[in-house]
């Protein structure tokens, strides 16, 4: 049997998703899937022909078999998916229209919580050309912390791209944990995504988009791309050169992970050999597809969808 190689990795949790088109108070029926900002990273770049792999641990409750044969079927591979006996997580969204997203986390004590540095395969994560992981992975316990900090670790040793996005969220840390992930990593970091709304201004205070970008350049960072709402767009800076990149669509129905799902183009792109401004171009139209229905995963375009928009606009 032929060796595996990967475009990606990712490391992080897995949840389950409940989502409606009606306000949570008042559905009688919510939609089961399941999400994850670095699962949604891992399906993005998967559903664009690269192959990838996911590490995580998963519960063993009733969720269990469902979520494994819905990775299965995208095609991840789920060899270091360890199964531990405690539940999974899960949340709720909902974008009724006309009305306020609604978003509800279930996440304390769960599976993805038992992530360790047992779970990081040195020869596993060789076999990737990026290593990704996020703030939120980290953000589930102690031992998932050092599990990101070894695999970027093994990255860097060998010659692998590390990509990394703090995605910091109010209801998961504060922005003392936020910033104490990011400088256990950064110096690790080839490739890193940040929200101007969430990440730049509660790790580093700063609002000039020029001074974050020398920062985060000083500290040996090859490709930084700054999400901004407020400018309707992506900031893409490579060796200290900045492009800005507009969103693919202004119809947007629910946000929910299109940042992850960007993440996880750009990388597909990044490993295929695009550069970052072309890569985040590829990604902005994924994002933009994934955001016009609800949902995480459900939502995320494919390949033929993807790059016939992305051939017609060169």
């Amino acid at each position: 049997m032929a060796e595996k190689f990967f475009d990606l990795i990712t490391i992080g949790e897995s949840l389950v998703e409940f989502s409606t088109n009606q306000r949570l108070g008042n559905a009688e029926c919510l939609h089961k899937y399941y999400g994850g900002d670095t699962l949604v990273v891992a399906i993005a770049a998967k559903r664009l022909n690269s192959n990838v792999g996911f590490i995580t641990a998963l519960g063993n409750d009733p969720f269990k078999e469902y979520m494994l044969s819905s990775w299965e079927k995208e095609g991840l591979d789920t060899e270091h998916v360890k199964i531990v006996d405690e539940n999974n997580g899960l949340y709720m969204v909902s974008r009724a229209e006309s009305a306020e997203k609604e978003f509800i986390y279930y996440r304390k004590k769960i599976a993805p919580a038992k992530l360790t540095i047992d779970d990081i395969d040195e020869d596993y994560i060789k076999k990737s050309k990026i290593i990704y992981a996020s703030g939120i992975t980290q953000s589930l316990s102690l031992s998932a912390r050092e599990a990101v900090k070894k695999a970027f670790t093994i990255a860097k040793e060998n010659g692998i791209t590390t990509a990394y996005d703090p995605n910091y969220t109010i209801s998961i840390s504060t922005p003392e944990d936020a910033r104490e992930f990011f400088d256990e990593v950064i110096e690790l970091t080839d490739i890193l995504f940040m929200s101007s709304k969430y990440d730049t201004k509660s790790i580093f205070e700063i609002d000039s988009m020029e001074n974050i970008m020398k920062k985060i350049s000083d500290k040996g960072v090859q490709t930084i791309v700054i999400k901004s709402s407020a400018d309707k767009g992506y900031f893409v800076n490579n060796q200290r050169n900045t492009v800005f990149i507009p969103f693919y669509t202004e119809h947007v129905i629910d946000t929910t992970s299109s940042g992850d799902a960007f993440n996880g183009a750009f990388l597909h792109a990044a490993a295929n050999s695009y550069t970052p401004v072309e890569a985040a171009k590829i990604a902005s139209i994924a994002a933009g597809l994934q955001a016009q229905d609800i949902g995480a995963v459900k939502s995320i375009p494919y390949f033929d969808e993807v790059y016939k928009i992305y051939k017609s606009e060169e």
